[in-house]
């Protein structure tokens, strides 16, 4: 279960954060009303091949990632949206659209849209449909070690 891998890296850090049961949402915006969380704090993570190798693009839930905008921060060739089988192949034990943000977790980089470095907490999908962990920003900076870019 992907809530449980995560609260246990978040506690073996000793990491403050609040996890928020819901029900169900699936639009970021359905997320955000029902967690009660500023839709400019929760972000969405955005599965990307780039070069052939996946990564993860977070950014603001209200925000689409653009992709020529990645590909020129990160110098690559080529840059493209994952399927929808690569997502079920590489998140086996989230809900489809429910990923953390957590590519450290699934061996993947990970890139963080500006925006988000700006706020002071930041909430986000914890593998469900009906769960949202807030934590700070600089935590989850500290753990995950995102580059930071410009993705919108």
């Amino acid at each position: 279960m992907p809530v449980q891998k995560l609260k246990e890296l978040l506690d073996s850090h000793g990491i403050e954060y609040v996890s928020i049961s819901h029900s169900p949402a699936y639009s970021a915006q359905e997320v955000a009303a029902s967690a009660h969380v500023p839709g400019k704090e929760l972000a969405k993570s955005v599965i990307v091949k780039i070069d052939g190798k996946f990564a993860m693009a977070v950014l603001p839930a209200s925000y689409r990632v653009h992709l020529g905008h990645l590909k020129a921060a990160v110098s690559a060739s080529d840059v493209e949206l994952a399927s929808e089988p690569d997502l079920e192949q590489l998140f086996p034990d989230c809900e489809k659209g429910a990923m953390p943000p957590f590519g450290n977790l699934y061996d993947m980089d990970v890139y963080v849209a500006e925006q988000l470095t700006e706020d002071e907490d930041i909430a986000f999908s914890a593998g469900t449909h009906r769960e949202v962990i807030k934590m700070s920003y600089k935590d989850f900076e500290s753990l995950v070690k995102p580059t930071i870019a410009a993705l919108t």
